[in-house]
């Protein structure tokens, strides 16, 4: 009895350490399947999360895009509106010029026909006024103020006395201006220049035209000008001549140009240029005394109530 007893005891306790192991089993089994459970549950979770942020990325783009669409759109609309200001501008201007032209054509002291003489006085003295400051076309200019005095003349309104007398100042101030300044130097510097010939010859050094004392002893002493290099013979004086006839060149472009200032520039360097080409001697002297009285010439056309006419008659059309 008591063997049997003690043999069922490690039965029982082998039992109960199998029924604990596969109770334990079950145990971490059912564990092991509920992490695996919250595991995913976890993932479902986060990628839904996932999603969730990224659908709301893309509708913050959406909204931006909107934004600046938006944006543009209101940009193009200002500029619509700025394009459409400027227009009524553009029409309310225009309204009141056709306003300010029926209220003339209407008022019976300045009637159409005589409007359009006014213009075209107008358009004479400024034409007249362009070729002589321009051109220096003096007799053009007359011919212009001539026509226009014509056409002034025709108007029988009493306001424009005034605007008559001040043509026929300006056409007595046209009249006694005389030649033109700029063919007056034109000319007196073409006449120098064909006197230039004599002291720019070149000084003689042939024996034949020499003393028998200087023929004696010309090998020996040679007597040259110390104040100043001249160039007497071969390339120097070939250069020299062209320089001098170069600056001649200059002051007549000048001339045409009314360059007061480059004329005389130029006439200065032919000073120069004759200093290099013959001594000091009174024909020299004489050439150089010439040069200073063209230089003084003026070569502008100065009138200073050109204009004036003009002037006086745009003053009064705008008062009007």
């Amino acid at each position: 009895m008591t063997d049997a007893n003690a043999s069922s005891t490690p039965r029982r306790g082998s039992l109960l350490v199998l029924v604990a192991l596969i109770a334990l089993a079950a145990i971490g089994w059912r564990g092991w399947h509920w992490w695996q459970a919250r595991q995913q549950h976890d993932n479902a979770r986060e990628n839904a999360m996932a999603q969730q942020w990224q659908a709301l990325d893309a509708r913050i783009d959406a909204l931006r895009r909107d934004q600046r669409a938006q944006a543009q759109r209101l940009q193009q609309a200002d500029a619509t509106n700025r394009v459409l200001r400027d227009e009524l501008l553009g029409v309310g201007q225009r309204a009141a010029l056709l306003e300010d032209s029926v209220r003339r054509l209407a008022d019976p002291q300045v009637h159409g026909a005589q409007a359009l003489r006014l213009d075209e006085v107008e358009l004479l003295l400024g034409q007249g006024e362009q070729r002589l400051r321009l051109a220096g076309d003096l007799d053009g200019a007359r011919r212009a103020y001539a026509i226009a005095g014509g056409l002034l003349q025709g108007i029988d309104d009493p306001t424009y006395l005034n605007l008559r007398q001040a043509l026929v100042q300006e056409r007595a101030a046209l009249d006694a201006l005389g030649a033109d300044p700029r063919s007056l130097a034109e000319a007196k510097l073409e006449a120098f220049a064909a006197t230039l010939a004599a002291p720019v010859r070149a000084p003689q050094t042939g024996h034949e035209a020499l003393p028998w004392w200087r023929r004696a002893f010309d090998n020996i002493v040679r007597v040259q000008p110390s104040g100043a290099a001249i160039a007497t013979e071969g390339v120097d004086r070939e250069a020299a001549l062209a320089g001098l006839q170069l600056e001649l060149t200059m002051a007549r472009a000048a001339i045409e140009r009314r360059d007061e200032r480059g004329y005389r520039a130029a006439l200065a360097r032919v000073d120069g240029w004759l200093g290099r080409l013959a001594p000091e001697s009174p024909e020299l002297r004489r050439q150089r005394a010439q040069l200073r009285q063209l230089q003084a010439l003026p070569l502008a056309l100065r009138l200073p109530v050109l204009g004036s006419t003009r002037q006086q008659l745009q003053a009064m059309r705008a008062a009007r």
